[in-house]
């Protein structure tokens, strides 16, 4: 009895749904690496990826966060909370400092509502914001002048109030929890996948969503990245031999699908036209455009139909 390899991953498809929003696709894989791997991923994704936020703050005239600002609308608690929802994206591992100066007779002009947002913040040039939309509180009062101070620093996971009250940069400032991960979102699904006549294969397909400081593809990159590095030192020096996962070659070519054409399960007539008009495996027919494949010779209708059927099957 021979004893089945434990093959690489393969990330066969990438599909962008949004600027912030995509969708990785993993397979064949070993069976039960479905969850193996989905997991894993989902965990680093959702804990420790690299962000930004806001740790301390302070307003002019107001001493703690149970405090009333007369002409703000919200109170400071509500001020914090909306801190929270603030997107940073630091390109410095240092703690930066910003401020935010705002009349409330300048900003009923801007929007008549008086209202601050995120995109009022003074930033350096290695600071930014990527939702500048989000409200931080509304002046009443077009006679007041809102000043604020904020400490923004990078990290990753969560960070509690009494750490951030610990090692606070100036300790007159509130402090405030982060939540540092760039990714919002991280769902993954696990289905069962084949290969010509190998049916015991899974596939992974994992959909991550951030906040627009970094892309899904970075975050993902980022989350392997540190798995590898995590196992790594586990194995202590030790290796196994690469095994390509079935149907992609050994040079971890994404569309390097070498299953021939004979193992397709495609009827003798169409498999025939195919080698006749030289294409010899699935990497080389998946790349023909319908155009391509009616041009053929002695190529029909049907056996189009036939090998759409087919691909549909075979990498679904």
């Amino acid at each position: 009895m021979t004893t089945k390899a434990i093959h690489e991953a393969n990330l066969a498809e990438i599909n962008e749904i949004s600027e912030t929003s995509a969708e990785f696709v993993i397979k064949p894989l070993y069976y039960g690496y479905g969850n193996t791997l989905g997991n894993s991923l989902r965990r680093v994704l959702l804990s420790s990826i690299k962000g930004a936020a806001i740790t301390a703050f302070s307003i002019e005239g107001t001493t703690h966060e149970y405090s009333a600002i007369p002409g703000i609308r919200e109170d400071v608690v509500d001020i914090m909370l909306n801190l929270k929802n603030i997107r940073f994206k630091c390109h410095t591992d240092a703690p930066v400092e910003l401020t935010l100066e705002m009349k409330g007779s300048d900003q009923s002009k801007k929007d008549g509502e008086g209202r601050v947002v995120a995109g009022d913040i003074k930033l350096p040039a290695d600071v930014e914001v990527s939702n500048p939309n989000q409200v931080i509180c509304h002046i009443d009062d077009p006679k007041f002048v809102l000043k604020m101070h904020f400490i923004v620093e990078t990290g990753r996971g969560y960070l509690t109030i009494e750490k951030a009250g610990e090692n606070r940069v100036h300790s007159d400032m509130i402090a405030l929890d982060a939540v540092f991960s760039p990714v919002l979102r991280v769902r993954y699904k696990v289905e069962n996948t084949r290969v010509g006549q190998d049916t015991n294969l899974q596939q992974l397909t994992i959909t991550v969503d951030t906040d627009g400081t970094i892309t899904p593809h970075e975050a993902f990159n980022e989350a392997a990245a540190i798995l590898v590095n995590q196992y790594t030192a586990l194995a202590e020096g030790a290796s196994l031999e690469r095994v390509p996962a079935p149907g992609v070659n050994d040079a971890g070519d994404d569309t390097g699908l070498s299953l021939p054409i004979e193992e397709l399960g495609l009827s003798a007539r169409t498999a025939n036209a195919l080698i006749n008009n030289d294409i010899h495996n699935l990497d080389e027919l998946i790349h023909l455009t319908d155009s391509e494949l009616k041009e053929l010779k002695g190529f029909g209708s049907k056996a189009l139909e036939e090998v759409k059927e087919k691909i549909t099957e075979l990498t679904k």
